[in-house]
């Protein structure tokens, strides 16, 4: 009788250990499906889908800090062409124009309004004249905020008779601002100055 209560007491022992281990193993593999499943909702919310030309492509979205410098390289790209790209004609020169001030503060409505009272822009309508800019190089130093930048791009002023290029220079510095439709980037270009703006070349057309 001692014989099959000792038994007893051993299979009961063996029973609650088993119970024991397999609430344990079921409590680790309950919070490893919880881990994977969580870890699978932030990847899935991680892709962008984008629907171009009938076609579905996938984009990933990621920290800003990895690309501030990309995205402030465009945005001071943008600006400059905005700025810069002009033909005769009234209503292109203000829409580029305004678009151009939504990326810029006080510094560049000041060059643009030193530009309309010296007839700058009066002149380009009445003599037929375009202007392109093509950005040469962008820096931007990210190592410390503001990003200080500077640009180099080379300006061609297209006349009935002349095709005069012109080397360009400006500094500015970058500070963050919201994102809108007008400034997609979410940057704002501060103390925006031209260092150098000089002619390098004449064509004869």
């Amino acid at each position: 009788m001692f014989q099959k209560a000792k038994n007893i007491d051993t299979a009961f022992k063996h029973i609650r250990t088993f119970t024991f281990v397999a609430l344990v193993s079921s409590a680790f593999f309950c919070c490893f499906t919880l881990f994977k499943s969580l870890k699978s909702v932030e990847m899935a919310q991680s892709r962008v889908y984008i629907l171009e030309s009938g076609k579905i492509l996938e984009a990933y979205a990621s920290p800003r800090s990895e690309n501030i410098p990309v995205e402030a390289r465009d945005h001071i790209a943008n600006f400059h062409r905005l700025f810069f790209t002009l033909d005769p004609d009234d209503k292109a020169i203000q829409y580029s124009l305004s678009k151009a001030l939504y990326l810029a503060d006080g510094s560049a409505k000041k060059q643009y309004d030193d530009l309309r009272e010296s007839g700058y822009f009066t002149g380009i309508i009445s003599g037929n004249i375009s202007q392109q800019i093509q950005i040469d190089s962008i820096q931007v130093q990210t190592s410390a905020y503001p990003y200080s930048f500077q640009c180099s791009a080379q300006q061609r002023i297209i006349r009935p008779t002349s095709i005069v290029t012109r080397k360009l220079i400006t500094e500015g510095s970058l500070r963050t601002v919201s994102r809108s439709d007008n400034n997609p980037h979410g940057f704002l270009i501060e103390k925006w100055v031209t260092v150098e703006n000089k002619d390098i070349g004449v064509q004869n057309r």
